[in-house]
């Protein structure tokens, strides 16, 4: 409840002087001596406010700045709380008040911390250094975190601030600050997926993400003892490779540059990893490969892979460093993509896999034994994909008119069939068969 401000009887029975006469200051803090911590912190909210919306003299309002410059010096943490309330969101707060809440214990400064727009960027970097987690996080999910502070929050931030700040969409998270994240808290996964709904997140970073996620999936199921290491760090290997599948199908040509890069220098850019991609029906990763591996640019690389046959691709090939002996291969790879008409995704296509596994068995080099052995890998995969959307597919067929007769149904009156009685002691009519397996058995 507000004070009385009745300015007849300001300052008498106990209650707050009205801050609407000269003597305001005077008569505040001598009533201030008497009264209990919560009438305290209404007389300061209701100060605050005739501070900034009422129409107060120079003089007055000076007076008025002295009296809740005074209130900083209030030993309860109420009184301190209700002044930073007042103040927050106010543009025309006293600079030197909200600078000093916003030092206060977390208890007071949160409220001028997250919404005050009257610091600056230096002061706010500031109190992220000196601040608790509550403080910290309280800068992060301001309604705009400038890309300093959010550089700040990213470097010294702790675990809960920095959840807070990858959340907030509002925050100007440069490259800079959101590696520093990824470098901090790759193993938190509350933190990465944060990150991963981030709608312009590098394709590195939400590369090295997924491949964080795999990594902590991994180690989790190995121990559980439910598989090998072994098992569990190939499950994770092929996750991570088929993240980057993902992230290069979604990414721009000058962010697929820098993928490939980063791939390249993290040791994931794998012969695995070309394979996949060009399983997928998808040439742009392989050609930015090339490019990143020969040195040259990558338009003249393109012009190479789109005639695998020809000797410039094979010179290509060449400059790379990738084995020899898997020229022919990915010669075949190239040309089963136009056979098979696969449009780019990221995802293997069982057809194209089977025409690539078909060419390099006719070939019968023994050099390629590794990499059919990895085919076939992909052909199994590819095979597992399909029918379980051959699967999803049949039973969304098979649902679809239960749903109309239903949706009907609930629309139309309930239809009954209705025949002659059976007769005493006549055998029960046969029911149709529920069980389709069983039918089929029936049949044959």
């Amino acid at each position: 409840m507000e004070p009385a401000i009745s300015e007849n009887d300001a300052g008498a029975g106990g209650e707050a002087p009205a801050p609407y006469d000269s003597t305001i200051v005077r008569r505040f803090l001598v009533w201030a001596q008497r009264a209990d911590a919560g009438g305290r912190a209404e007389a300061a909210s209701a100060l605050a406010r005739a501070y900034l919306y009422s129409d107060l003299s120079p003089a007055l309002r000076r007076e008025a700045g002295v009296g809740l410059t005074a209130l900083l010096d209030d030993h309860s943490t109420l009184v301190r709380r209700a002044l930073a309330e007042a103040l927050a969101s106010a543009s025309e707060a006293p600079h030197h008040i909200v600078l000093a809440l916003a030092c206060d214990i977390s208890d007071v400064s949160c409220a001028v911390l997250a919404r005050s727009a009257v610091l600056s960027e230096a002061e706010l970097v500031d109190c992220a250094a000196m601040g608790d987690v509550r403080a910290q996080s309280a800068l992060a999910s301001r309604p705009r975190v400038s890309a300093g502070l959010a550089a700040a929050l990213a470097e010294i931030g702790a675990r809960d601030a920095v959840l807070a700040l990858a959340a907030n969409l509002d925050a100007d998270l440069r490259a800079g600050a959101l590696t520093r994240i990824v470098e901090r808290f790759a193993d938190d996964a509350d933190i990465r997926e944060a990150l991963l709904t981030r709608p312009r997140l590098p394709p590195m970073l939400r590369c090295d993400l997924v491949a964080a996620a795999a990594r902590a999936l991994s180690a989790f199921v190995a121990s559980r003892g439910w598989l090998r290491a072994e098992r569990a760090e190939r499950i994770a290997r092929e996750a991570r490779e088929q993240g980057a599948i993902e992230v290069a199908a979604a990414s721009r040509a000058n962010e697929l540059a820098d993928l490939v890069r980063h791939l390249r220098a993290s040791g994931a850019l794998t012969i695995a990893l070309l394979t996949r991609g060009l399983l997928c029906g998808d040439r742009a990763l392989f050609t930015q490969a090339l490019a990143e591996l020969s040195g040259l640019p990558p338009a003249r690389v393109a012009g190479f892979v789109r005639d695998p046959r020809g000797n410039g691709f094979a010179a290509l090939y060449g400059r790379t460093g990738l084995p020899a002996a898997y020229l022919a291969a990915f010669r075949a790879m190239l040309l089963a993509i136009d056979e098979c008409r696969v449009a780019g995704a990221d995802q293997l296509s069982l057809p194209l896999v089977g025409r690539v596994i078909e060419t390099c068995e006719n070939l019968k080099a023994p050099d390629l034994g590794k990499l059919l052995a990895l085919l076939h890998r992909f052909e199994a995969e590819a095979a597992r994909a399909a029918a379980r959307d051959f699967a999803a597919e049949t039973i969304a067929d098979a649902q679809a008119p239960q749903l109309t007769l239903l949706a009907a149904s609930e629309e139309a009156p309930p239809l009954t069939l209705e025949g002659p009685a059976p007769e005493p002691g006549a055998a029960p009519p046969a029911e149709l068969p529920v069980d389709p397996v069983a039918a089929l058995d029936e049949a044959a």
